[in-house]
Formats: C-alpha cells, structure tokens, sequence
C-alpha cells in the first residue's frame, strides 16, 4: 500500500503563484509515475502534470510554461511538488496527487486551489 498526503494550495489572485506537494509513503519503491491532476466544477478530472520514474514528465497544453513538476525521493518517502505559476481563474480546481505502482493506483486527499480575477 501506498499512502499520499497533500499540502498546499489556497487563494490567490491571477498571476499569483501556489506551489503544492505531495508525499507518498509506504511501498514508495513499487511508484513508477506521480502525477497531479485537477478536476474543476462540472468537469471531468484532468492530468495536469506527471512525472515518470525514468525522467519523463508530461503536461497539459493548458499550464505549458506556467505550471513545473518535480519529485524528490528518500529511502522511505517519494514525494511530488507541482510549483504553480502566472496562475488563471480557469486554473481554479481541486488538484490531487497521484501515485502508480506495481501494487495500484492511489490518490492522494485532493486540494482546493482558487484563483480569483
């Protein structure tokens, strides 16, 4: 089992910045991607960032250029910090943390980021 906390996000006006993270602990060593992905209101969830065990990362069209993923590993801990930049009120959702392994999928407890105009 893999268990994720999130901290961070909050308000903020546009073009402010948020920055989140996420720590995985547990079976870390079976994590082959971690990922952010938001879901807004009336929306379906959506990737917004990811980064894969061999040093890809991935984003969507929309937060190219604004929005940064990294990961930092440790023995026992993977953690995942997604730093948000030149954020818009369309940026304005529930962002949470995801983990795959070998053993599943895990989600962590979600987010709330609000950017107001």
């Amino acid at each position: 089992q893999v268990q994720l906390v999130e901290t961070g996000g909050g308000s903020v006006q546009a073009g402010g910045s948020l920055r989140l993270s996420c720590e995985a602990s547990g079976r870390v060593f079976t994590i082959y991607y971690m990922a952010w992905y938001r879901r807004a209101p009336g929306n379906e969830r959506e990737l917004v960032a990811g980064f894969s065990s061999d040093g890809r990362t991935d984003y969507a069209d929309s937060v190219k250029g604004r929005f940064t993923i990294s990961r930092d590993n440790t023995k026992s801990t993977a953690s995942v910090y997604l730093q948000m930049n030149s954020l818009k009120p369309e940026d304005t959702a529930v962002y949470y943390c995801n983990a795959r392994g070998h053993g599943g999928d895990y989600w962590g407890q979600g987010s709330q980021v609000t950017v107001s105009s």
